[in-house]
């Protein structure tokens, strides 16, 4: 057995949560899979530099302890779940998951439980990727937009802070009215 073989064998399986949702939700982030400090926090996007919980301050009002947080996304029908349901991820870069050992969430069954989702974003390319190849062929026809955001990832850091904000408020927030428009959208945005 080889020294990588060996190391891959300690790694532990990295376990999703469940989304953060209401049956009302209109709007659905996916990420990836949890990063180690989520995952030892049992939190979505618990890493102090994340900036996901600044965008949604900003855009739900989303403060004060982890629940009232998701309570406000809630309140405002936003709903937060990762693409993945588990793999093996040794480290927090979404480069380092495991794709032989990917697991998807059931996506067909969460959104026919919230069928008020209309606008689908991405925070950040690898969850898009993964969710081209693992899920959007096997969904039915929901009538969704797809859009690809900047990851709020620290380590996704050519794009600043407010460059994050102000793409996210454009997308979001007209999807929460129902107003969103291909305008927004930009071709570059949307999923094929």
């Amino acid at each position: 057995m080889s020294k990588q073989e060996t190391s891959r064998e300690n790694v532990e399986v990295s376990q999703g949560f469940p989304p953060i949702a209401r049956e009302d939700a209109r709007v659905l982030i996916l990420g990836s899979l949890p990063s180690e400090a989520s995952l030892r926090a049992r939190e979505y996007y618990a890493h102090p530099q994340n900036a996901f919980w600044k965008i949604m301050h900003v855009i739900a009002g989303a403060t004060g302890d982890y629940a009232s947080r998701c309570g406000s996304l809630q309140e405002r029908g936003i709903a937060v779940w990762d693409v993945l349901s588990s793999s093996v991820r040794p480290g927090s870069l979404d480069a380092d998951i495991d794709m032989t050992a990917a697991v998807p969430n059931d996506f067909v069954q969460f959104l026919a439980g919230h069928e008020h989702i209309r606008l689908v974003c991405f925070n950040g390319r690898k969850a898009q990727q993964m969710f081209q190849r693992w899920v959007r062929s096997s969904l039915p026809e929901f009538g969704l937009e797809f859009v690809l955001l900047p990851s709020t990832s620290p380590a996704h850091a050519s794009v600043t802070l407010a460059e994050k904000l102000e793409i996210w408020r454009g997308i979001i927030e007209p999807g929460l009215t129902g107003d969103s428009d291909d305008r927004l959208l930009g071709p570059g945005n949307e999923s094929q």
